[in-house]
């Protein structure tokens, strides 16, 4: 079978990787003369900084992006991140900053912040959604309606925030019970050993020994349809052929590289669906300092700062990511869509928030990255994620544009991917 994949992001690498070590005929084409995606690294001032996702694998080595790595045979450790996550809370107890101080507890004590009735409710709530997930409503709904404390919507803000580059509000419960259910599951995030990089230059390196091909600084500009089926591709003006096409730019990137005579109710409903998806956007800005600033791998999260959500210092798992006597620091805010057009402000605020969280330490603002528009954070936000397949036969979509459920970002990658692959070798039965 050949298969022809656009895009060499993780998706796209993890897809061909997959089908090279199966016997497929693989190529894959990226438009940008590197590859990796968002999900590599970018010397600076020699700081290994990640190009979009941080250095960071949610669910570590256990979790399905390192079982998908196993399973295609690339073996870059990734070391569990011990402790799993700190928060921050300031010390005056009304306090709704961190300016007059803070301390840190860990992330499972996060319940000692409740009054005993609602630690009460609350160990009976998680027992009970963990058999019956809420169908509808979003987390923040979910706290508002079972928790009624400003500490629940903070802490739910701050974690959504993190690690989906949303606030509560635009989360549904469902999913972030998933995500939290996957969290206990694989015990906790991972720091893959020379970064994002490592990964993805291993996936090429199977994808190559198993004598695919990956076509750099080349554009596809159409997908051939034929008879409602992908046969093939236009890069660069050049046309080549195959039985399957796999695409790692996203369900509305996808759709606007081939139209069809054919509007079946499958067709329509797919492209209202599409309409609808909204990609999650987001703010990185990475730190440079002489010691630590956090003192351990795990994420800090930072519920009370105005705009970061959460911190995380890789340096003190894998120094080779800064230079020697250097530790990299990178904090990350979600960007509301309203927000958009202001985020030099959202920017500024994130700034602040860095200096009262690290007040009196010493450190230098290396680089400042925003993700949205055609480079976002995710694709398709959490929660609003279309299945792998669309309504033309032997064309999918893979990446964050089509997570698994309850997987976070790279994680939820994976879970799409293996969907994917499952119902492409199906399909060849």
């Amino acid at each position: 079978m050949k298969v022809l994949v656009i895009g060499s992001g993780l998706g796209g690498l993890l897809s061909a990787a997959w089908l090279s070590r199966a016997g497929h005929e693989v190529d894959v084409f990226e438009r940008l003369p590197i590859t990796g995606g968002r999900f590599t690294n970018i010397e600076y001032k020699g700081f290994h900084l990640s190009t979009g996702a941080l250095h960071m694998i949610p669910h570590g080595p256990t979790g399905p992006l390192g079982t998908l790595l196993k399973d295609v045979g690339v073996g870059v450790q990734i070391v569990r991140a011990d402790p799993m996550a700190i928060i921050r809370i300031p010390i005056e107890k009304d306090a709704t900053d961190y300016a007059h101080g803070f301390r840190d507890i860990d992330f499972h004590d996060f319940r000692k912040r409740f009054s005993l009735l609602n630690k009460i409710k609350l160990a009976i709530l998680i027992t009970t959604t963990r058999m019956f997930p809420p169908k509808r409503g979003s987390m923040a709904e979910w706290c508002s309606k079972n928790l009624k404390e400003d500490w629940a919507l903070r802490i739910a803000d701050s974690f959504c925030g993190w690690a989906l580059s949303l606030k509560a509000k635009d989360v549904p419960a469902a999913e972030v019970f998933e995500i939290i259910e996957n969290m206990y599951r694989y015990s906790g995030s991972g720091i893959p050993l020379g970064g994002c990089k490592s990964v993805t230059d291993a996936l090429i390196d199977v994808i190559s020994s198993c004598g695919g091909k990956i076509h750099t600084s080349s554009e596809v500009s159409r997908i051939i349809i034929e008879d409602q089926k992908a046969v093939g591709i236009i890069a660069d003006g050049k046309e080549y052929r195959g039985n399957i096409v796999i695409s790692d730019i996203g369900h509305i990137e996808t759709s606007r590289l081939y139209d069809t005579n054919v509007v079946t109710e499958d067709t329509k409903k797919y492209l209202t669906s599409i309409k609808e998806l909204k990609p999650s956007a987001g703010v990185k800005i990475c730190l440079s300092s002489n010691e630590p600033l956090i003192g351990h791998a795990g994420v800090l999260l930072t519920p009370y700062a105005r705009r970061v959500n959460g911190i995380n210092e890789v340096t003190n798992i894998d120094p080779s990511l800064a230079p020697p006597g250097k530790h990299l620091t990178m904090a990350h805010q979600c960007v509301e869509w309203e927000n958009l057009d202001s985020l030099e402000e959202e920017i500024d605020l994130g700034l602040s928030d860095l200096s009262e969280i690290f007040a009196g330490r010493d450190y230098e603002v290396l680089l400042i990255q925003s993700y949205s528009g055609e480079w976002p954070v995710n694709r398709s936000s959490s929660g609003t994620d279309l299945t792998n397949r669309t309504p033309i036969d032997g064309l999918y979509v893979v990446g964050d544009g089509a997570k698994g459920k309850g997987g976070i970002e790279v994680d939820g990658i994976a879970l799409g991917v293996r969907n994917a692959m499952k119902d492409i070798l199906n399909q060849g039965n």
